[in-house]
């Protein structure tokens, strides 16, 4: 069984320079945090990470895993992920290495959202699905469990166990 987390950065100023600039907000970086520490609690602990390259992504891994007690190099900034659409995330996951059983994918709404309401086979706890189908707001995680080969994901293959929004 395989462990897949979906994440939305956290919150981020309303204006940078460019879009693909802007950083978290005090409240972001608590939240990222606090979202780390939850995930830690239930027992995650990934060997990979695909993070946007925006900055504010890059800043929520940061947070995120110090929250956790992870390590940080794990991560791999994947540019395309700033504008994927859900097909690519899932091409992104397909690619993981089979000796990876937990792997966070951190990105942007609505492709975030709306791959985790996807990647959902219907068979986890209903209140959590509900939680989650009520909105993806930032510093949302999502778990998944996952039983196959990464090459193999699809939409409706894993079974939602949790679903968290980190608020610091």
């Amino acid at each position: 069984m395989r462990t897949l987390v979906i994440a939305r950065h956290a919150k981020a100023e309303a204006s940078a320079p460019s879009d693909i600039e802007r950083q978290l907000t005090e409240r972001g970086h608590a939240d990222a945090e606090e979202a780390g520490a939850w995930l830690a609690q239930q027992g995650i602990e990934p060997q990979d990470a695909l993070v946007s390259g925006a900055a504010r992504t890059a800043q929520t891994w940061e947070d995120l895993a110090g929250g956790a007690g992870w390590e940080l190099d794990i991560a791999q900034y994947v540019d395309a992920l700033y504008t994927a659409g859900t097909d690519t995330v899932l091409d992104l996951i397909r690619e993981t290495d089979d000796g990876v059983s937990t792997l966070v994918v951190l990105g942007h709404n609505p492709t975030i959202g709306l791959l985790a309401q996807l990647l959902d086979d219907g068979d986890g706890d209903d209140e959590v699905a509900n939680a989650m189908v009520s909105g993806f707001p930032t510093s949302a995680v999502a778990v998944f469990a996952y039983d196959g080969d990464w090459a193999d994901v699809e939409e409706a293959s894993a079974t939602l166990t949790g679903f968290h929004v980190g608020r610091g």
